[in-house]
């Protein structure tokens, strides 16, 4: 099993997209609280 993306694949399946604004404010949440993980990323 290879872990490289195939180079034809362009998009994803997104069951909700309205949680968006939601999911990106807990991951600039989480960034803030965990600035030593954010360093060595």
């Amino acid at each position: 099993m290879s872990s490289r993306p195939t180079a034809d694949f362009t998009d994803f399946k997104v069951a909700d997209l309205s949680l968006a604004a939601f999911g990106r404010k807990e991951i600039t949440l989480a960034e803030h609280e965990m600035p030593g993980l954010m360093a060595i990323r």
